[in-house]
C-alpha cells in the first residue's frame, strides 16, 4: 500500500528489496496501525512520497543474508529504528536517538508490504508462545519498556496511568510486573477502564473532576510515587503534576505538540519533581519485552480489538481518527 500524497493512498506493484550482506529479508504477516502512521497519512508528520508505511512489523524470514544467525522461517519482529552505530548517540548506547538514522514507515519503506529489508541487528526471534497475531505489539510494548526503564520503581510504591488506550494498558501491566501497589489507571472510557482492571490494575478511577482527590485518597494524602502521563494532552499533564506525591516522578509517554499551555509550573519546584521523558525504544527493550509476554506478564491479546486486511489498510489508518469506545489496537493481517 504506497501512501502517494497525503490521503491518498493505493495498492501497488513495487520492486521487492533484497537481502544482502547484514540485510534481512522479512515476509510481512503482520503489522500494527497507531497514531504516528495517521499523522503521516495526514500529513501532519512531513515525509518523502512514494512511501510505504508501517513500523510495527511481524512477520518470516525469507532470506537471512549473509551476516546473519537467523533462518529461512523464523518468525520475528522488527525494531523500526535504524541506526548508523557509529556516532556518538550510539557509541552510548542510545540508538534511539541516533541523529543519523531513520524509522522504517516514515523515513524509509515500512511494513505495509509483502516484503521488507532490515539490518540483522533490528530483527528478533518470536517464541512459539507469541503468535504473529500479536507480535506487531511488541514493538509498543518496547516503547513501554524504554520508559519504564528511565525510572527507577520499588516494589510497593504506587504508579498511576493517566489514558488507558493500548500504550496506557501496557504501562499499567508493567507498572503491576514490576511490583506496583497500588497500580491506578485512569480513564473517562468504562470499556478501557475494565479492561485495565482485567488485565491487573488494583484501582481504576474515571478521567474528569476529583480523579486528583481520589488518588490522593488512595495513596493515604501523599500522592502517587510514580505518574505516567499516556496521552499526550496538557490539560491531563497538569493533573498528572497534581497527583504527583513530593518527591515523586513523573513520566511523560504521551507525545506532545502544543506549543504552550497552563501548568502548575510551582509545584514542579515545590514537589521537586524528577520529570522522565522517552522516545522510542532500543534493541535491548524488544529483547525485555518479548521475554515479559512469554513468561505471561504482560497479555496483549485483549488489547487487539480489529483485525483488517492489507487492502484496507486506509481505513484501519482512519479508525485511529474517530472516537471509539471499545476500540484499541488495530491490526492488519497480510494473509487475509
Amino acid at each position: 500500500m504506497v501512501l502517494r500524497s497525503p490521503g491518498k493512498m493505493a495498492l501497488e506493484e513495487v520492486d521487492a528489496p533484497r537481502a544482502g550482506g547484514s540485510q534481512v529479508l522479512i515476509r510481512v504477516t503482520h503489522t500494527g496501525v497507531c497514531g504516528t502512521d495517521l499523522e503521516i497519512f495526514r500529513g501532519r508528520i512531513p515525509v518523502r512520497h512514494p512511501l510505504i508505511m508501517g513500523h510495527e512489523i511481524a512477520g518470516k524470514v525469507a532470506d537471512p543474508g549473509t551476516y546473519s544467525d537467523l533462518r529461512a522461517g523464523d518468525r520475528v519482529v522488527v525494531d523500526p529504528m535504524i541506526s548508523c552505530g557509529t556516532c556518538f548517540h550510539c557509541r552510548v548506547g542510545q540508538t534511539n536517538l541516533c541523529p543519523n538514522g531513520a524509522l522504517l514507515g516514515r523515513d524509509a519503506n515500512g511494513g505495509f508490504a509483502e516484503y521488507i529489508a532490515v539490518p540483522a541487528r533490528n530483527v528478533s526471534r518470536l517464541p512459539e508462545s507469541i503468535p504473529n497475531s500479536i507480535a506487531p505489539l511488541i514493538q509498543v510494548t518496547a516503547t513501554c519498556v524504554h520508559s519504564q526503564h528511565l525510572t527507577s520503581m520499588f516494589p510497593g510504591e504506587s504508579v498511576a496511568v493517566l489514558g488507558l488506550g493500548v500504550t496506557g494498558q501496557l504501562q499499567a501491566q508493567l507498572a503491576k510486573a514490576r511490583g506496583a501497589s497500588p497500580a491506578i489507571g485512569i480513564s473517562r472510557g468504562s470499556f478501557k477502564r475494565d479492561l485495565a482492571k482485567q488485565l491487573g490494575a488494583d484501582i481504576t478511577l474515571e478521567a474528569g473532576e476529583g480523579a486528583i482527590d481520589k488518588v490522593l485518597a488512595e495513596t493515604k494524602g501523599l500522592g502517587a510515587d510514580l505518574v505516567i502521563e499516556s496521552t499526550g494532552r496538557i490539560d491531563l499533564l497538569a493533573d498528572a503534576i497534581k497527583m504527583t506525591r513530593i518527591g515523586g516522578r513523573l513520566l511523560l509517554f504521551g507525545i506532545y505538540t502544543a506549543q504552550e499551555g497552563r501548568l502548575p509550573f510551582y509545584d514542579l519546584y515545590f514537589k521537586e519533581l524528577s520529570l522522565f521523558a522517552a522516545r522510542a525504544a532500543r534493541g535491548e527493550d524488544f529483547d525485555s519485552s518479548i521475554a515479559l509476554v512469554e513468561r505471561g506478564a504482560l497479555r496483549l491479546t485483549p488489547l487487539v480489538t480489529h483485525v483488517l486486511p492489507l487492502a484496507e489498510v486506509e481505513r484501519a489508518i482512519e479508525m485511529n481518527e474517530t472516537p471509539m469506545d471499545r476500540r484499541l489496537k488495530v491490526i492488519v493481517d497480510h494473509k487475509s
